[in-house]
Formats: structure tokens, sequence, C-alpha cells
């Protein structure tokens, strides 16, 4: 049996991505490799009870979402992560995963709808960002910059430039919530006509830094 060390599962609104406002299963996994600095989940690097591969679908399906998100932490450091995206996509749910840039991408089901984070410099784990990996990527996933000040803004700008990202591919330009006003991020993407997706973490608005939410 394959078992994995989760931090929680619950039900809320998506906040982010291409599913934004819809109601989701989250299943936050236990552990992370990277220390970014405006890191909002620090208390699922430590901790955590251990389920089962079966259990867990079988509470993701009580709660009754269509949709579910595998998040953490950083989900794929556990190598029981691709099994349990596996069954997830069984079980006829549209599945996500939110993941660093740091993290390999070829067993990941290709049902998976991935979100990959790209490590802007204020994160301070720029260094770990795999790049060799987006190509991976299909019309279906998404790249995420989290971006925390007008010099992470230009460096994100000529990144995007320099990546050879697959057609279709949805980028997604977010602010550091704590670190950058929404409205600056969105002017600048105005003013430089970029072909990004402004996003805000919808659900710090409604509900703040909450576990659980």
């Amino acid at each position: 049996m394959t078992r994995l060390k989760v931090t929680e599962i619950f039900h809320s609104l998506q906040g982010e991505a291409d599913t934004s406002g819809f109601a989701t299963v989250f299943m936050r996994l236990t552990g992370c490799p990277l220390r970014c600095q405006y890191c909002d989940t620090a208390y699922a690097f430590y901790g955590g009870e251990w389920w089962e591969v079966e259990t867990i679908v079988a509470r993701v399906r009580e709660l009754g979402a269509r949709y579910v998100c595998v998040t953490g932490g950083e989900p794929l450091a556990q190598k029981g992560c691709l099994v349990l995206l596996e069954r997830l996509c069984e079980a006829g749910l549209r599945v996500s995963l939110e993941t660093s840039g740091a993290m390999a991408l070829a067993e990941v089901d290709p049902r998976v709808v991935k979100v990959v984070d790209v490590k802007t410099p204020g994160s301070h784990e720029e260094r770990r960002n795999r790049y060799e990996e987006l190509p991976r990527l299909n019309a279906q996933d998404l790249v995420k910059f989290v971006i925390c000040s007008r010099a992470d803004y230009e460096w994100s700008r000529e990144k995007l430039r320099e990546l050879s990202l697959p057609a279709g591919c949805t980028v997604l330009f977010s602010p550091s919530h704590e670190q950058l006003p929404a409205r600056e991020l969105a002017d600048w993407i105005l003013e430089d006509r970029l072909p990004v997706r402004f996003q805000i973490q919808l659900h710090k608005y409604l509900w703040g830094n909450v576990p659980g939410k």
C-alpha cells in the first residue's frame, strides 16, 4: 500500500489558476525542500499524518467536489504523490497539481493539470528552477510567477521572453500578497501589454491567510 504524509484535506473555493472560484477539495501534502521567503504554508513543512492512497481518495469523494487540487509544501517531494495523482484521475476527478519549478515532471500523469511555479529572485529560491522541465508542459498546464517587487517584475518579463513555453500554456503573474499591491502589478502588465493572465489569490481576500481555507 502506498502511503503519504498529509497535513490537511479540506473543501473550499479555488483561489488561483484556471478554476478560480470553483468549489474544490484541497489535499496539502507535508514537506518541502524549498524555503521561499513569502511562503504562506510553512506549517506544512513538518508534522502531518500518514494516509493510505485509497483512504485519501475515499475522503475526497466524501467531500463531493468535482475538482481536486494536490498541493503542499511541495507534493512531488513524496514519491507516493505520483500514485495518488493517478488514482484521483481514475476516480473521474479533474485533478490539478501545484508544484515548484524545482521538481521533475516526466512521470506525472498526463491527465493532471500542472501549475508550475517559476521562482523569481524575490523568492530567494531562483537557483532551484529546472527550466528544462518546462517543455514537458502542454496547453492545459499553467506557469506561475509570484512577483514581489518591480525588480521581480522586470526579471519575470525578460524570463518570459527567454523561455520557450509550449503553445497554449497559460502564464500567470501574481503579486506576492503582502509585498506588492495588486493594482501596481496590473498597471505594469497593461503598460507593457504582456501576454499573461493577472491573478490574485482570491481565498486571501475572502478569508485572509487562514489554514484550511
